[in-house]
């Protein structure tokens, strides 16, 4: 029998999360719902999410906060919750690490889509009769495999988030081949996302933080188009 995928929600109104709840588990989601940021943590260790639905302005501490704090350790999807609409707001939220940012009030049709969204790109790590599929790209100290979500980078694993790693991954896929923003946008969040180009920019920026240029390869912005993963030729 094929385990339910949990989706954590953590929202300070219960009316919210308990509305949340009932949308995802009619879809065949198991969810837990914590009220505040401290519990966050617990619920990692206890209920090993497949996806969190994470609500900025929390009591105590907030969604950045606890954005940050999940990132350190985990790098389990998050899409943040609130009803700052500000590219500010946006920005900050995936530069903390969040895969995704939806606006309160949002239609139940639309959570559930991005959702599906989100966990239908993350895959867990595969086993070793699967081993043999591996999606996988390799340049001189760098190994991007998207079918157990593992980037090893100068002899060691680097944590990504899925959309970064899906990313790379794409670029990497298609070397020297000139991606505009909307492309990428298009293909790694897929129609269901509704954002903007800014988005792409803050995921090559944490690349970049985590995979620096080498001498046979680096990550090029293309100034008014967009990116490419330039390779050069030894």
């Amino acid at each position: 029998m094929v385990s339910k995928q949990k989706i954590l929600i953590v929202d300070d109104d219960n009316n919210i999360a308990e509305l949340i709840s009932l949308y995802l588990t009619k879809e065949c989601y198991e969810t837990l719902i914590v009220n505040d940021g401290e519990s966050v943590m617990p619920a990692m260790e206890s209920f090993s999410p497949n996806l969190i639905l994470l609500d900025i302005m929390l009591p105590g501490m907030d969604g950045y906060q606890v954005c940050r704090e999940v990132r350190a350790k985990y790098t389990v999807p998050i899409i943040m919750l609130s009803a700052k609409g500000e590219v500010f707001d946006k920005v900050l939220g995936l530069e903390l690490g969040a895969d995704d940012y939806i606006e309160k009030p949002f239609d139940s049709k639309e959570l559930v889509a991005r959702a599906k969204a989100v966990l239908r790109r993350y895959k867990p790590a595969a086993s070793v009769s699967e081993a043999s599929s591996d999606k996988c790209v390799e340049y001189p100290d760098l190994s991007i495999n998207l079918t157990n979500y593992s980037v090893i980078y100068m002899g060691s694993h680097v944590d990504m988030p899925p959309k970064e790693l899906e990313l790379l991954y794409f670029l990497a896929s298609s070397p020297n081949h000139v991606f505009t923003r909307e492309q990428l946008l298009d293909q790694i969040w897929g129609y269901e996302y509704i954002g903007d180009t800014r988005t792409v920019d803050v995921h090559i920026k944490r690349l970049r933080e985590k995979i620096k240029d080498h001498a046979n390869w680096k990550i090029s912005t293309i100034w008014g188009i967009g990116y490419k993963f330039e390779v050069r030729n030894p």
